[in-house]
């Protein structure tokens, strides 16, 4: 996928067909009007283009709300990539372009910079200063400027409307089963194995790996049965190089016999230990059947189910045994979970 940032050079491509949107989850609802672009596409020998916009809009016009992002940028470009999408324009979102008004928008950059032929948005798209541009709007400068546009309804799971903001809440309370279906895959974070207080093995017989990790949006306090992947041996066996639906290609993988094919199961525990009477946040993971030396590596840590919430136990022998209940548990649920995971 090509990534463009600069929109002053000349760009030249063949029968555009383009969406807007922050995107952030890349969630089913994105994924359907991902689909529709490149569909759409195909029957005309395009190109299916996606914009989007960095950083995202309410972090600089409401940074008081604090807007914390599903996705890391990398993983973000690299799941609108699988799904078959041939250029991704990232327009740096400053003050300055948002007093662009949606009327210069589709003429300056839908228009004269792509040449659009079709524009695909969501339901309740909406654009420009003061977020005036409408999907009507988008159809009558359609109608004036020569390109098509078609709005997609949006997804639902169980009757509720699937969306970003829907998303971010249930991941903060947890409920990391209902997130997971509404993005189509596990919920994710990923990090880097560091050095952590050495409990574990020594005190409670289960050695964990600590994570620092970059994700912004971290499930609520507790314990979660999890599948953990390796980035650099994921990619030599070849996940991650998935091209889309224009092959007829998931743009995720379920790993049906981990640990084979480099995905473990395990039991992750997030929170501040208070039965140490820790003040600081930690993120850890046992991994079953497992026992070499990560510290330094990079990993996902992809949310099936929540087990329990955080508690403080009154000593180190009833914590242990509740760890050995939570490993029982977590291997019970992986036993019959087939998650999408975005390896």
């Amino acid at each position: 996928m090509e990534i463009i940032k600069d929109l002053t050079a000349p760009l030249r491509f063949k029968n555009p067909v383009v969406t807007i949107g922050n995107f952030d989850g890349v969630h089913i609802g994105h994924q359907k009007i991902f689909k529709q672009v490149v569909d759409k596409a195909g029957e005309m020998n395009g190109t299916p283009i996606a914009i989007t916009f960095n950083p995202h809009p309410v972090r600089v016009l409401a940074p008081e709300r604090g807007l914390k992002m599903l996705n890391a940028i990398g993983d973000k470009r690299e799941l609108i990539a699988r799904m078959g999408i041939k250029v991704l324009i990232c327009i740096s979102f400053d003050r300055e372009f948002a007093h662009t008004g949606p009327d210069d928008f589709i003429r300056k950059i839908l228009v004269e910079k792509l040449g659009a032929q079709w524009v695909i948005v969501g339901h309740s798209y909406s654009f420009g200063k003061g977020k005036k541009g409408t999907t009507a709007m988008l159809r009558a400068r359609g109608r004036k400027y020569g390109f098509k546009v078609n709005v997609v309804r949006y997804a639902t799971v169980d009757d509720d409307v699937v969306s970003s903001s829907r998303i971010r809440s249930l991941v903060l309370r947890g409920r990391v089963c209902e997130a997971s279906r509404m993005l189509g895959r596990a919920y994710h974070i990923e990090g880097t194995v560091i050095k952590g207080a050495g409990r574990g093995g020594p005190l409670l017989h289960t050695p964990t790996a600590n994570i620092s990790t970059p994700n912004e949006l971290i499930p609520k306090e507790g314990v979660y049965a999890v599948r953990i992947s390796f980035g650099e041996r994921l990619e030599a066996m070849g996940y991650g190089q998935r091209t889309g639906y224009e092959k007829g290609i998931s743009p995720l993988a379920y790993c049906p016999s981990p640990p084979a094919c480099g995905v473990y199961d395990g039991v992750a525990n997030i929170g501040k230990n208070p039965t140490f009477e820790n003040n600081r946040m930690s993120y850890e993971v046992h991994i079953f059947d497992f026992s070499r030396n990560i510290v330094g590596e990079r990993l996902r840590l992809h949310f099936i189910d929540r087990i329990r919430d955080e508690k403080k136990f009154s000593g180190i022998k009833e914590l242990e045994e509740s760890i050995h209940r939570d490993i029982e548990k977590a291997k019970d649920i992986l036993s019959k979970r087939r998650d999408p995971l975005f390896l």
